[in-house]
């Protein structure tokens, strides 16, 4: 029976931390009985730091015409690519700011760039980016996103959700595109075939209510998605905002509301597959206590990571650091790429190979 707002909140307000984690895991065990834990092997590159949005939250962007402003050249671009390959990478995530000046063909000749050089799955362009680059274009966004597609887009990252109420979005991201368009998009992108990830970031100046909220707004867009192509959000991801270096004064949230927050969202996303624990934002160990408390992936290696770091958080994990993490947390570690296959293992590629030479013996 699924989850109605009223005992969500009642679940997340008064029940014992224990019992939720219990409920949580219970519920990840029956999407996941097997004791895998994943992740994937990306870098997150930021194409661009000039942003005309001026989140609040943000700080990480500059506005055009400041001095350490930056556009990568797709050479640049290239050598990250070529880096996160030789490392094992399967996956770049990128994302940049609003730029005003860059034409939606600068994006498509990027993609097409990549395709052509290299073989890399490329997650890229958050719902707001999308938004952008129709404005800017004088298109609407179902054909920004065909456009986007056609050029070498393979998914959609779920960045830029904040909070998914329009009262919140206002204050602290105002020049965004709002809720509504935020799930229009990435529906659209479902319809088009295109998988995505949602994210949450909380702990800035939402209320309990509108986190809520914002699980039962993705929740709804998953069963709209899924009622009509099938596919949708991968996975949802949320994490705590970090407040230092921005314009946004806030209390840090501490590890166990983290803890309540993702047991939630795992009872709440009951159409969501998989959950993703954030390292990134609340360290190594209590990454490891998060898996059971509903999570069942790791996120990614991210061999670059700028945006959270610009707010004074610098956790950095390897391959070899994330396998010992989740075999020590009582989990199998597997690399698994955006839509979750799993990366074979070396003895898997080799009996493959071996069974096709049989085979043709």
């Amino acid at each position: 029976m699924r989850l109605d707002f009223d005992t969500a909140r009642a679940l997340y307000h008064h029940a014992d931390l224990h019992a939720l984690a219990h409920a949580a895991h219970q519920v990840r065990l029956s999407k996941h009985p097997e004791p895998n834990v994943t992740y994937v092997v990306d870098r997150n590159i930021n194409y661009s730091n000039v942003c005309v949005c001026a989140c609040r939250f943000c700080a990480y962007f500059r506005a055009p015409g400041d001095g350490d402003c930056f556009v990568l050249s797709f050479e640049e671009i290239g050598k990250k690519i070529e880096e996160t390959i030789a490392l094992g990478g399967t996956q770049i995530l990128m994302q940049g700011g609003h730029h005003p000046d860059l034409p939606l063909s600068w994006y498509e000749d990027m993609l097409a760039f990549i395709k052509a050089n290299y073989p890399i799955h490329v997650h890229a362009f958050s719902p707001p980016e999308i938004a952008h680059f129709a404005k800017i274009s004088g298109l609407d966004t179902s054909q920004v996103i065909a456009r986007l597609k056609a050029a070498g887009l393979d998914s959609i990252p779920g960045g830029g959700a904040e909070i998914l109420v329009d009262a919140v979005r206002g204050k602290v991201s105002p020049n965004k595109c709002q809720a509504g368009q935020w799930l229009g998009i990435m529906e659209e992108a479902h319809a088009q075939g295109l998988r995505t990830t949602a994210t949450m970031m909380f702990g800035h100046e939402e209320e309990s209510d509108d986190r809520l909220r914002h699980l039962f707004a993705l929740r709804e867009s998953q069963d709209r998605s899924l009622s009509k192509v099938g596919g949708g959000y991968t996975a949802f991801i949320p994490w705590t905002f970090q407040p230092d270096n921005t314009n946004i004064i806030a209390r840090p949230l501490t590890s166990l509301e983290y803890l309540r927050l993702l047991a939630l969202s795992r009872l709440v996303l009951d159409n969501i597959d998989n959950l993703q624990v954030s390292w990134v934002t609340m360290g190594p160990k209590i990454a490891q206590a998060a898996l059971y408390f509903g999570g069942n992936d790791f996120g990614s290696t991210m061999i670059e990571e700028n945006v959270v770091r610009a707010a004074g958080v610098s956790f950095r994990l390897s391959r070899q650091e994330i396998d010992t993490l989740v075999l020590a947390a009582g989990f199998t570690p597997r690399q698994r790429r955006m839509n979750y296959t799993l990366i074979p293992l070396p003895c898997e590629t080799s009996a493959v190979r071996d069974g096709a030479v049989a085979g043709l013996a």
